[in-house]
């Protein structure tokens, strides 16, 4: 997705430890223009007419899914990363590594909102080593739904995460997927 890329160039920033700070404009600051045709670009890739849930991850992903379930009609469900008190009843889990926060998460979701009935697509911000994105399948996979695909804004392809879910056979779509990155000089795969 072009205009995806050039907001990175133009205002994206390589951070040591190949850390891309997109959060002008997908992150942090949101740029709801940007997500609608974000889930546009989805819309092209995906069969949304079969889809009946979206899932993704807390907490940055929430945006971007959030506009992608209005844009389609779609229930959105996120996994929290913490049990709260207002969960109840049983719940799908998934432990993480977060290469964000460098540590292991548990990923939760009620069964109440995710049933075997449902078919799921995953939409996230950001993919490094695909740990989220695993999680996200695996509680896909507890409730017996159907995973539909894996819908990212950007992916970094030097860590290899889609590629290792590509390899497994899962239907993914980055608009962007960067194959390398240095201050000033981002270099994306070609489609």
């Amino acid at each position: 997705m072009q205009e995806l890329k050039d907001r990175i160039v133009k205002e994206g920033k390589v951070l040591p430890g190949n850390i891309i700070k997109v959060d002008g404009f997908l992150n942090h600051r949101i740029d709801t223009v940007l997500m609608d045709h974000i889930a546009e670009e989805f819309g092209k890739h995906f069969n949304m007419d079969e889809v009946t849930l979206l899932l993704t991850a807390e907490a940055s992903g929430i945006a971007l899914a959030t506009v992608c379930a209005h844009h389609f009609g779609k229930p959105l469900v996120f996994a929290k990363k913490a049990k709260s008190d207002n969960i109840e009843g049983g719940l799908y889990r998934s432990d993480i590594f977060s290469y964000t926060y460098k540590k292991k998460v548990t990923l939760i979701a009620a069964k109440e909102w995710i049933s075997s009935d449902d078919k799921i697509l995953i939409i996230d911000d950001f993919m490094a080593n695909g740990e989220a994105m695993r999680g996200l399948i695996d509680i896909v996979n507890s409730a017996g739904a159907e995973l539909v695909g894996v819908g990212c804004a950007v992916e970094k392809g030097f860590q290899g995460g889609g590629d290792r879910l590509r390899a497994a056979g899962v239907n993914i779509k980055s608009l962007a997927i960067i194959d390398s990155c240095e201050p000033g000089n981002i270099v994306f795969r070609e489609d």
